[in-house]
This record gives structure tokens, sequence and C-alpha cells, in this order.
């Protein structure tokens, strides 16, 4: 079985933001409270009272990969018989 986020949680990876210093410094995904997939970005910032993370959420339109999603394991796969 794949990982699947339950509703009101996300993950976030450290992101390549090759040389774009505009990209988020981590991405992730996750699931809205109402449990539809969100793609999340956080960049990291620096503010009167201290280092902050500023964080974006969008919906995954149909058909979007989950990118950071675990690799499923040839055992969790259906067998065709």
């Amino acid at each position: 079985m794949a990982f699947e986020h339950k509703p009101g949680s996300f993950s976030l990876f450290k992101n390549d933001k090759q040389g774009n210093e505009k990209r988020p410094d981590y991405t992730g995904d996750g699931m809205s409270l109402d449990g539809k997939h969100i793609k999340v970005s956080a960049w990291l910032k620096d503010g009167a009272k201290g280092k902050f993370m500023s964080c974006k959420f969008e919906e995954k339109t149909a058909g979007e990969p989950m990118k950071n999603a675990p690799a499923q394991h040839p055992a969790d796969q259906e067998i065709p018989f």
C-alpha cells in the first residue's frame, strides 16, 4: 500500500533550487482538511523576531503525481490472478 496523507497533514522535503533563489526552499504534498490533494511550498525568511517559514499550498490538478511519495514496494502491488 502506498503512503497516503491524512486530512490536514503534509510532508516537506528540501528543494533543489537549481540556482533560482525565487524557488521554494522546501516542497511537498499533503491533503487539505476536506480531503483534496495539495502541493505545499515553503520559503525560509528572516524577520524581526528571527527566522520563519512562509508557506503556500494549492490544490493539485487532476493526474498530477505525488512528487515525494515513497516508491511502492513490489510486494504491495496487486498480483494479477
